[in-house]
């Protein structure tokens, strides 16, 4: 799901701050063309099976209908190797979208890794190693965006560094779109 640009620019803010922050400089900050929640990660799929797959996910968001999300707060995986942005708002829905996103993938002959419970998040930063994101998250806390409708299932591509320049960034690409519910 891709926030809207306003919302980014929101986040962009409180990046910026985050950013500023001691230690900060250890950490690689992700991009914000690359700013999306992950509902499913399917990786490696064979470029014949993206009609299916985007056939499922589009039978998947008709029967999802539209809810309203802000981005909020934030938390952090693998002891401070991923940093991101929280939600707040129709979270049961959301949950409910991301089962639903993960099934079209089995469904469609996707191998899916070991199903976890999701929990809705934006990546940030990462780090190699282990890092004390407790000022991160401090700072994380208040934060809120505006509230908006999500409306559309975007399937994203992701096309990952290889050019072994420090630094580079994944690429992201909107492969499909499909509209919630009653949005269609």
């Amino acid at each position: 799901m891709l926030p809207p640009e306003d919302v980014i620019g929101a986040l962009a803010d409180e990046v910026d701050a985050l950013r500023a922050l001691d230690g900060a400089d250890g950490m690689r900050w992700t991009e914000r063309a690359g700013w999306h929640y992950t509902l499913a990660f399917y990786g490696e799929v064979d470029e014949d099976t993206v009609p299916e797959l985007t056939a499922r996910l589009g039978r998947a968001a008709a029967r999802t209908e539209p809810f309203p999300l802000a981005l909020s707060g934030g938390g952090q995986f693998g002891r401070g190797r991923a940093l991101w942005a929280g939600a707040s708002g129709d979270l049961h829905t959301m949950r409910l979208l991301a089962e639903r996103s993960e099934a079209a993938g089995r469904k469609a002959g996707v191998e899916m890794d070991e199903h976890r419970r999701y929990q809705a998040h934006l990546t940030v930063a990462r780090s190699r190693d282990a890092v004390d994101v407790r000022p991160y998250l401090a700072a994380l806390e208040d934060f809120r965006s505006r509230t908006w409708i999500v409306e559309e299932l975007v399937l994203v591509r992701s096309h990952l560094p290889r050019s072994g320049v420090p630094g580079e960034q994944p690429r992201y690409e909107a492969v499909a779109r499909r509209a919630l519910g009653a949005a269609g």
